[in-house]
């Protein structure tokens, strides 16, 4: 299955140092670890609500945003970029945590609810659709719902985050044929990897 491909890469998180190394921010890790790699430093755009770059992937030229309004107003940043450059949401790939997935485990989607998310929530009341891909970054469930909000906001434990660290590299690796719009292959493969223990 080959589909729209890549224009925009967004990860979900919130800002601020307090934030930095909480399970809700695995997205921010994502977008930081691909900028890294590529040796490009993300600017802090007023007019995008957010800190934004480029890179180039397979001569493909690629947005990169971190939303820094907070999860909870992360569409609107999506919504200023994703207009600016008239980008559809079928090239959008939003990068976030995911509350039902054991730390480690990657999964690629297309459309779907919010699910409780409050940053997907948030993007598909701003861009007025769900059409965008996601790949969801399992940080595990903490048993009760009561206790969602601490859980997300809190820090992993060090094999938690060792399980989570590794799987973004191993979303890094596929990221060239998520890019290309090679979704199924993506997904055989990733939906195949066991979590780490």
């Amino acid at each position: 299955m080959l589909s729209s491909k890549i224009a925009l890469i967004v990860g979900l998180g919130n800002p601020g140092v307090k934030y930095e190394q909480t399970r809700h921010n695995v997205g921010f890790w994502f977008i930081d670890g691909l900028a890294n790699a590529k040796g490009v430093m993300l600017r802090n755009e007023a007019k995008f609500q957010g800190e934004s770059g480029k890179i180039t992937i397979d001569d493909q030229v690629i947005g990169l945003l971190k939303p820094m309004g907070y999860m909870n107003h992360s569409g609107q940043s999506l919504a200023a970029v994703a207009n600016y450059y008239k980008t559809p949401l079928e090239s959008i790939l939003v990068v976030h945590d995911e509350l039902d997935l054991p730390p480690g485990t990657l999964r690629l989607k297309s459309g779907g609810g919010h699910g409780g998310h409050n940053g997907l929530r948030d993007i598909i009341a701003h861009s007025g659709g769900n059409a965008f891909m996601r790949l969801r970054i399992g940080i595990g469930h903490p048993g009760s719902s009561r206790d969602v909000t601490n859980y997300v906001l809190g820090l992993p434990g060090n094999d938690e985050k060792l399980a989570i660290t590794s799987a973004i590299d191993e979303a890094l690796i596929t990221l060239p044929q998520i890019v290309a719009g090679e979704y199924q292959k993506v997904m055989n493969h990733l939906h195949t990897v066991k979590e780490i223990p």
